[in-house]
This record gives structure tokens, sequence and C-alpha cells, in this order.
């Protein structure tokens, strides 16, 4: 294994109990990205004028829930598998919650001074079957992401960073979108089949290509959290079933 002077190379069950002065932050943004993505972004159309291509659409969401996926790399590459893990289910029961609240207070019969309801649902109202998708598709897609990083730090005995960080990304936003896409908007009103498919792979290549831009980035965070906690942590035998959250 590759083993940096200032750092200890461990197999995952070593610290497992372990205290790291950084973990809560990093669950933390996890949390916050997934639930801003999903509030924020995707209530959104934006544009962008290509040069050659001319306008063209996409969901606002896009520019930041990639975020999530750098920051599950972080989380599998520093503390391991299991902590991701935890992470991953600490973000899907606060996307599940956000959902139910949201239902809740759309459903809520308004005052009948305050006139900003209709807004309201249109920000908030969330489509059943589409949020159904969200939440399959995210819990799928960041455990493969999880799942796929962490084999490959032990196959590359902790080298070439930037090839597991993009190979995890591949992989699980390529399952995220493969669920996400078909089950919200197959024989829904307004999408063919083909336009089912041009949106999943130009989705997919889109947030692929994000995680490429911010290598350096993930380089950075990962470097700078393996210095301060200690630790570099590799998943050997290590139980990789995505039902618990225990660590």
């Amino acid at each position: 294994m590759a083993e940096d002077s200032e750092l200890k190379a461990v197999r995952a069950g070593a610290v497992a109990g372990g205290h790291f002065r950084y973990y809560d932050f990093v669950m933390a943004a996890f949390v916050a990205i997934i639930l801003l993505s999903n509030v924020i972004g995707a209530g959104k159309v934006a544009v962008v004028n290509l040069p050659g291509i001319g306008l063209w659409p996409f969901g606002a969401g896009i520019l930041f829930f990639p975020i999530s996926y750098v920051i599950g790399d972080v989380l599998t590459e520093v503390y391991g598998y299991a902590r991701a893990r935890r992470v991953i289910w600490a973000g899907f029961v606060a996307v599940a919650f956000m959902a139910f609240m949201s239902w809740v207070v759309v459903k809520l019969p308004p005052s009948p001074d305050w006139k900003n309801q209709a807004a309201y649902e249109v920000i908030f109202g969330q489509v059943p079957r589409i949020v159904f998708a969200s939440m399959i598709a995210f819990w799928a897609g960041e455990f493969v992401n999880s799942y796929v990083l962490a084999r490959m730090k032990v196959w590359t005995q902790g080298k070439h960073l930037w090839s597991r960080t993009i190979g995890s990304t591949i992989a699980g936003q390529g399952v995220d979108s493969l669920i996400f896409y078909p089950l919200a908007f197959l024989f829904a009103e307004g999408w063919t089949n083909g336009l089912v498919v041009k949106v999943l792979v130009t989705q997919w290549v889109l947030k692929v290509s994000w995680e490429v831009l911010l290598t350096p980035f993930t380089y950075l965070a990962v470097n700078f959290l393996k210095r301060r906690e200690g630790v570099d942590v590799f998943d050997e035998g290590t139980d990789f079933t995505p039902f618990k959250a225990r660590v």
C-alpha cells in the first residue's frame, strides 16, 4: 500500500470506533448539498447559449448535485466505505423527510390573507413519481460510487486517485441516470423514448465532466483531510452491504 510518512495506512476495521475531527463537517456538507440540490436546483430549468449550438436548456440542479459525488469520493477515500455508507443513509433519510415535509406544508389550507399558495405549489409541490425516482436513483448511485472507489483503492494500492474518483463517478452517475430518467419520465406526457435516452446520456456526460473538472479540488480536500486526520483507510475485508448504517 502507498503510505505517506505522515499518514498511517490502516484497514477499515481498525478505525471503526475512532474519532475524527472533520468527519461530521463533511457529513453535514454532503447532506446540505443533497437537500439544496433537490429544493433549489430541481425547480428551475436554466439555459446557456453555446457557440455553434444555440440555446441549450438544463436543470439548474446539475450545477451543484455532482458536488455530492465529489464529497462521497472524499468520504470513502479518507474515512472508508462504512463511514461513507452512514453518510449516504443520513442523506437518504433527510431527503425522505424533506419530501414528506414539502407535501404536508403544500397541502395545508392557506390563510385567506396569504396570496402565495400558487407560487408555493410551483416551487415546493412535488410529483410523487419524480420524488420516488430521485430517492431510489440517489441511493443506488451513491452506493455504487462508494463501492467502486473503495475497491479501486485496494486494487491500485492507494495510487492514482484521479482514476478511482473519475471511474467511480462514471459508474455511480451512470446507475443514477439509468434509474432516475426512465422511472421519472418514461411514458410521461411529452416524453418520448428517444427524448428520455437523449436527456439521460446528456446529463450523465455533464455530471461526469463536472467530476473531471473538480478533480484538483478533490485532491486538495483528500490530502488536507488525510493529513489532519492522520489516517489513510483501505477497505480490506469490509462488509460492503448497503443495508446497514452502523460503522
